[in-house]
C-alpha cells in the first residue's frame, strides 16, 4: 500500500508503519503548501492508495461524496509523535480493510 502522510503528520511517524507500506510525506513529494483538493488529485495521479492526516477540518473542507481516495484522520490530543504512535495500529486496521473513497476517523482511546 502506498500511503501519503499529510503535512500535519510529523515525519518520524512514517517509521511506525510496517515494511508492507510505502510511506511518503507531502514535503518529501515536493507538495508542501498544496491545498487539500489539489493534494488529493496529486496523490491519486501518483498512485497513492490513501492519505493520512491529523487535520480535523479536512473532512469539512472537501466534498465527501467526491473524494478520489480514502482519507484517514487520526484524532489525537496533539500531532506529536508520542500522541500519534498509539493510534497507528488502529490506522493500520482501517487501511487493511476494504477501503472506500471516504473519510475514516481513528480516535484516541478513551481514558
Amino acid at each position: 500500500m502506498r500511503l501519503l502522510l499529510d503535512e500535519s503528520v510529523p515525519r518520524p511517524l512514517r517509521t511506525s508503519f510496517p515494511a508492507a507500506y510505502e510511506v511518503r510525506t507531502v514535503p518529501e513529494m515536493g507538495w508542501a503548501g498544496t491545498g487539500n483538493g489539489a493534494l488529493l488529485a496529486l496523490a491519486v495521479d501518483n498512485g497513492f492508495d490513501a492519505l493520512l492526516t491529523v487535520d480535523r477540518g479536512f473532512a469539512h473542507q472537501q466534498n465527501q461524496d467526491d473524494l478520489p481516495l480514502p482519507v484517514v484522520i487520526m484524532l489525537a490530543a496533539s500531532n506529536r509523535p508520542a500522541d500519534l504512535r498509539p493510534l497507528v495500529p488502529k490506522a493500520i486496521d482501517v487501511l487493511s480493510g476494504a477501503l472506500q473513497r471516504r473519510v475514516y476517523h481513528v480516535p484516541a482511546a478513551s481514558p
